[in-house]
């Protein structure tokens, strides 16, 4: 089952599909949730190898022995379709392909054995981010600009998700594959970061966690005229094109 929203003479309307060739994709689509979106950064093995020396090095010393948690506000929710609103004076500017873990009912200090049961289903997120200069501390600044956070274009129930840790994720710029990784690089696994959040802050049906972003390479960096899709296995495609802001 797929769950969406759209916009039909400015009402927001919710709506599943048994098919996603059921639904209309276009600019109407809305973000398929309302809720909170957390982010769960240096979640991925090859931007943490990247980042080694850099960790062992003052005043750091060591890397971070728990997950590193920051926020996308409401401001840069975007559904499919809309346009990521880029500026021209902030440097590069990258896509953050990930899993969306979405959650089915209040979540509080759970388990990790247990942490699946809570989850509705999965989604996408293009985490959209200006350069960064610290991981431990994501600079709201970097992460937080309007439309810097498409989901969508829906949410497939996890029953059709049999393996949320082993998914193939592929970036696209104007149709051209950039970027392929998979949830399998995630050092903390989506049960694991389910229990973790929510041993001290409660989670609600809706809310939805950004499981892992890779290294922002070159490869992702976007700009003004291009079209950025992401397709995660089992789980559908995410098409945004990308506008001077």
């Amino acid at each position: 089952m797929f769950h969406y929203r759209q916009k039909e003479s400015n009402e927001v309307v919710s709506k599943t599909a048994d098919a996603s060739y059921e639904i209309r994709l276009d600019d109407t689509m809305l973000p398929p949730t309302s809720g909170s979106v957390i982010g769960v950064a240096l979640n991925n093995k090859a931007l943490a190898k990247s980042l080694e020396q850099v960790f062992n090095e003052k005043p750091h010393v060591h890397p971070p022995k728990t997950p590193v948690l920051h926020i996308k506000t409401d401001n840069t929710h975007i559904g499919y379709a809309n346009s990521i609103k880029v500026p021209s004076d902030k440097g590069a500017i990258y896509a953050g392909p990930s899993l969306g873990i979405v959650i089915g009912k209040k979540t509080t200090r759970v388990n990790v054995s247990d942490a699946l049961d809570f989850v509705a289903g999965f989604t996408i997120v293009n985490e959209v981010s200006l350069a960064e200069t610290s991981f431990y501390r994501p600079a709201v600044k970097a992460k937080c600009r309007d439309t810097f956070c498409p989901i969508g274009p829906w949410t497939v129930d996890k029953e059709s998700v049999s393996k949320p840790n082993n998914l193939s994720i592929n970036t696209f710029i104007n149709d051209t594959l950039v970027h392929e990784t998979n949830t399998d690089q995630l050092i903390y696994s989506v049960e694991e970061v389910i229990s973790y959040i929510s041993s001290f802050m409660t989670l609600e049906a809706g809310d939805i966690i950004i499981a892992g972003t890779p290294e922002r390479t070159p490869d992702l960096e976007i700009k003004p005229g291009d079209s950025v899709m992401i397709d995660i296995e089992g789980v559908g495609r995410l098409v945004n094109p990308v506008e001077q802001e």
